[in-house]
């Protein structure tokens, strides 16, 4: 006769932990692990209420199917390396900038051991961290002094925080941005301790407005480059050059917040122009600040540059401490810096830009190389064509700019395009691209050439599986 209690075989704690599959991954990893995985197994069936009973047998392979299905799972990083053929070069979702080759060298170099993040080498006392990059970046853009934290929105924390804290820092009404993830420029004023006073309209700020609300209270003008919108129509803003002389005459610093942050003429990429830390710097801002990890191409940080009487404020702020980066920032940042220096290679060597600046022709020929390596099973089942597409710079830089591109479009026969995608973004090496008209399209703009052949082996492996 069978137990009415369909549990009454479930075995106990010690007897699963005696396992000798238990027992095996207990050498691997914790114990403490293996039991609160178990823990969560048994607790799994019981919330199941099987329709009939099981051995005490049958309890314990089932167990041991599920503890080596998590105890696998737990051995893969939940970091992976990701293809990103969404056409989007700075991705936020995956990381934005790709290292280049020589930041990536750097980090393995430095973080091997120890360094000389804070020595002073020569004297051998207690150094400064910017140290290892301050003359590169000041020597790039102009500027007196420079300082690192951990990113952009930091940067113009500290910096508020130092030059307007208990104060009022004036900003025209249409440069209130939003940021990524719903960060909004006046929340981050807030928390420095700013008092926000907003002047102009949506559209139309004049320089009389701006002067008009300088008082004894006035901390600073902040400017913010509108990186992720444009504002086009019946507009008027005042030019930098403008507003910096008008606030120095009234003896207050300028703030530019460029955001995204480029180092390089985009018109030379056959691009539109975005503005300069050069140009910035060139118009008398005092304190410009900038994202390490967008059209830079480096690690994520928030570069702090301009005259040395406040960016040597913003360096003894208490708040600079939590806000710096670690070694391996200033070895990938200075690293990318340096490539700047090397005016004949720094397009192909610093990926964002090379992603950026390649012609159309590179993108459908990598597009074909990738179409010869799919396999025929795979082909059968969808119609594979190659397409132009519009790819994108990301992360609020170039907003409005659309950059001609090629990829391969793969129509599955089913209809069902979100199931393949979620399926390809599952893969031993994760693919994403992204579905337009109930097709899955890899834009290979954002695909380098070293991944096609992975690219290529997750496809055949994801739609083989059928």
């Amino acid at each position: 006769m069978k137990p009415s209690n369909p549990f009454s075989q479930l075995p106990s704690m010690d007897l699963l932990l005696s396992q000798p599959a238990s027992q095996a991954w207990q050498e691997k990893y914790s114990p403490a692990l293996v039991k609160q995985y178990l823990r969560d197994i048994l607790q799994t069936f019981r919330r199941e209420k099987p329709a009939e009973s099981r051995t005490r047998e049958q309890w314990i392979a089932r167990t041991m199917q599920e503890l080596e299905k998590r105890c696998g799972q737990f051995a893969l990083p939940h970091l992976r390396p990701v293809i990103n053929a969404t056409g989007v070069i700075l991705h936020t979702g995956l990381g934005r900038a790709p290292y280049a080759a020589a930041a990536r060298e750097n980090v393995a170099r430095i973080m091997a051991g120890y360094s000389n993040l804070e020595l002073d080498m020569a004297s051998g006392k207690r150094g400064e961290r910017t140290d290892h990059i301050e003359s590169l970046l000041c020597g790039l853009c102009g500027a007196e002094a420079a300082a690192v934290v951990n990113n952009n929105a930091a940067a113009v924390l500290l910096a508020l925080n130092t030059l307007c804290y208990g104060k009022e820092a004036i900003i025209s009404r249409g440069q209130l941005i939003e940021i990524g993830g719903s960060f909004r420029l006046p929340d981050v004023m807030e928390k420095s301790g700013t008092r926000m006073k907003e002047v102009g309209t949506t559209n139309k700020t004049r320089l009389k407005d701006y002067e008009k609300a300088i008082s004894a209270q006035t901390g600073a003008i902040v400017v913010a480059h509108t990186s992720n919108y444009r504002v086009l129509g019946f507009t008027e803003e005042p030019a930098l050059p403008e507003i910096v002389e008008m606030a120095h005459q009234h003896d207050v610093p300028v703030i530019h917040d460029l955001g995204g942050g480029v180092l390089v003429d985009l018109r030379r990429l056959g691009l539109p122009h975005e503005p300069l830390v050069q140009e910035s710097l060139a118009a008398g801002a005092d304190v410009v600040t900038f994202s390490g990890d967008k059209i830079l191409g480096g690690p994520q940080a928030g570069l702090i540059v301009g005259a040395q009487k406040w960016i040597g404020m913003i360096h003894s702020n208490a708040l600079m401490r939590a806000l710096r980066c670690d070694k391996l920032v200033y070895a990938a940042l200075e690293a990318t810096l340096r490539l700047y220096y090397q005016d004949n290679k720094v397009r192909q060597d610093l990926p964002t830009l090379r992603m950026l600046s390649e012609g159309a022709a590179v993108i459908l020929s990598r597009c074909q190389r990738l179409l010869e390596l799919l396999h025929a099973d795979v082909k059968k089942p969808f119609t594979i064509t190659i397409r132009e597409t519009k790819a994108q710079a990301g992360s609020g830089a170039l907003p409005l700019e659309k950059i001609a591109s090629y990829g391969v479009v793969l129509a599955p026969g089913d209809g069902k395009s979100h199931e393949w995608a979620a399926r390809l973004r599952r893969a031993e090496v994760p693919v994403m691209g992204y579905i337009e008209e109930d097709e899955i399209v890899l834009d290979l703009r954002t695909v380098q050439d070293a991944e096609v052949q992975t690219m290529a082996r997750m496809i055949n492996q994801v739609f083989s599986a059928e």
